[in-house]
């Protein structure tokens, strides 16, 4: 644990401010559920919450699935990590952040088709040189959990309807497995 040398007071409803500092570079946003966590040595800690990573075992199974039915990589996010991935090496993507386009494409509830291989610039993923063909954010009781993308691969360059069809029904089920 790193300390950050500031201190804040709990007010009288019991309620701390978390510096802006700290929001942005952990990117809390207003609204974003934290778990709290305590331990033996009087600390409290608060970490975000993701349902998505709750879920963590079931998202592999169905980025599994996908990969081989679609025929090209996978990744399933929550609003910001890659959670898990399919036809890619798990390492090259474990715990990456998501980028600001993906970021965007969430907070919008957008969607992401590639129409043509040619004039794709959508980086789902830090740190990684690999571009999306299709992305669809995952939305559990009207707020945005994470997404799931399609990623470019030597026989992937563009998008097909199978593949739109696969990402719509991924994004709901994961939905509805968030919901419970």
């Amino acid at each position: 644990m790193k300390a950050t040398g500031i201190v804040r007071r709990i007010d009288d409803l019991g309620r701390v401010v978390i510096p802006k500092e700290i929001r942005r570079t952990m990117r809390i946003r207003e609204g974003d559920p934290l778990e709290i966590y305590t331990n033996s040595e009087g600390e409290v800690i608060f970490k975000k919450y993701s349902a998505v990573s709750e879920m963590s075992q079931n998202a592999v199974y169905v980025a599994d699935i996908m990969h081989k039915i679609a025929g090209c990589p996978v990744l399933i996010t929550d609003k910001d990590h890659i959670v898990a991935s399919a036809g890619v090496p798990r390492r090259e993507f474990a715990e990456r952040r998501v980028t600001g386009q993906l970021e965007e494409l969430m907070e919008s509830r957008g969607q992401f088709f590639c129409p043509d291989g040619k004039t794709n610039s959508f980086f789902p993923a830090e740190g990684v040189d690999r571009t999306a063909i299709a992305a669809l954010p995952i939305i559990t009781a009207g707020d945005v959990s994470g997404a799931v993308a399609f990623l470019t691969s030597e026989k992937c360059h563009e998008v097909t309807d199978l593949q739109k069809s696969l990402i719509n029904a991924a994004a709901q089920f994961l939905a509805r497995q968030i919901e419970g």
